[in-house]
């Protein structure tokens, strides 16, 4: 944070492997992924903290993470003037010849930055979720409360609560009575029964609530070692948790429309409707915020071209790209080449995708590289695109990384 206000350090936990996003996550690690084009998931997290002013921030790594690292150190440099800094930390096996048994024990084996940086607070975020926040808003009430650690939730149907860490508010709607790590079955809300406040991965801990708490959880000898499955639950049996209501916060420049807006895209069909969300009229999430910008890495390239009567419509076009065919409703990575002929709907495609004269690609998302031959179908015969390529439970068809197409 500035001089004169409470000193914060941002621990990023970017270490998943996200097999349920396979094959997209085949070569590199979640937070990794594209995301709106131009976007890798962790530019979210990172934008709302740098946005925040938590301007020191540590990002964990471990699976995969040579495409991440690449990405934060080339994109995300900070005036080392001021002593701001983003630094990815890969595993280093501090306290033994092990890797990270859990996001818990990853701040672990991590304790050297928080003893050297001695901030008041940590804000443990996680790298995979697109939204808009402003950590200030709940550092302010975490401070406030005098919680050991505050959790951000956000309201989510109970049917939905097996693929969440959920969260028992009291009776003053602040403290934490109990938090289960996806539960099949919980309690519902006590205004809305259907309802139930989900976990969003976001913590504020006062640092030596949260030191305690993990050098405590590593003499566990059956713990999982994890944020949401072993240091909340710890901390809440204390009663040292506290709940922040996300629906609470706003950021400048936001619509009625997007305040609010938070995905988990651990899966295929999340990430596929996420990218849906962006091309709408009125976008449920939108890009275009310039008030409280989502940062990136900018590309060197020339601006999207459309020749040989090429057209595109609700859609987003990045840099780079040459449109020759037809694209509706669909997210377009730079270097793309859409041929004459070829039509391309309800898709999302990464960098360098080249769709050849007369092909049709509908439904699909396509890794980077990928060419499709003239005259291919991605979409079209369900049956085929089963045995060929990865199909999600929604009918989403994903291709790898340079994957063939025939």
């Amino acid at each position: 944070m500035r001089r004169g206000g409470p000193s914060v350090l941002g621990i990023v936990l970017a270490g998943g492997e996200g097999k349920r996003l396979m094959p997209l996550t085949a070569d590199r690690a979640k937070p990794a992924v594209t995301f709106g084009g131009t976007y890798r998931l962790v530019d979210f997290v990172l934008s709302n903290l740098v946005n925040a002013d938590v301007l020191r921030i540590c990002v964990l790594t471990q699976y995969k993470s040579h495409s991440l690292d690449r990405h934060i150190t080339t994109t995300w440099r900070m005036s080392s003037l001021l002593g701001n800094y983003v630094t990815p930390v890969p595993a280093q096996q501090r306290l033994g010849p092990r890797w990270y048994l859990g996001s818990a024990d990853a701040i672990l084996q991590s304790l050297n930055l928080i003893y050297d940086e001695r901030p008041e607070y940590v804000a443990v975020f996680g790298a995979d979720h697109v939204y808009r926040m402003d950590p200030r808003q709940m550092l302010t009430q975490h401070i406030d409360s005098g919680a050991g650690v505050t959790v951000a939730g956000i309201r989510v149907p109970r049917s939905e609560s097996s693929a969440f860490g959920v969260i028992t508010p009291g009776s003053d709607g602040q403290t934490v009575e109990r938090f289960l790590e996806k539960p099949a079955d919980p309690p519902g809300l006590a205004d809305d029964p259907e309802m139930v406040f989900a976990s969003m991965g976001n913590y504020i801990f006062t640092t030596k609530a949260l030191i305690e708490a993990l050098q405590r959880d590593a003499e566990e000898e059956h713990s999982v070692h994890d944020m949401g499955g072993s240091i909340l639950p710890q901390l809440t049996d204390r009663g040292e948790a506290a709940l922040y209501d996300f629906s609470a916060n706003h950021v400048p420049g936001e619509t009625t429309r997007d305040q609010g807006y938070w995905r988990d895209v651990g899966t295929l069909d999340a990430y596929y409707e996420a990218h849906m969300d962006l091309i709408a009229e009125r976008p449920a999430f939108n890009l275009y915020n310039r008030s409280w910008p989502i940062y990136t890495h900018s590309y060197q390239l020339s601006p999207a071209r459309f020749n040989a009567g090429g057209i595109a419509s609700e859609s987003i076009i990045s840099a780079g790209c040459l449109i020759r065919g037809q694209v509706t409703r669909s997210v377009l990575s730079p270097g793309v080449v859409v041929d004459p002929g070829a039509v391309v709907q309800g898709s999302v495609l990464h960098d360098n995708v080249h769709i050849g004269r007369g092909a049709v690609v509908r439904g699909a998302v396509l890794d980077k590289n990928v060419e499709v031959p003239p005259g291919a179908t991605i979409g079209v015969n369900p049956e085929r695109d089963a045995e060929l390529y990865t199909v999600s439970k929604g009918g989403v068809i994903a291709l790898g990384k340079g994957q063939l197409v025939t």
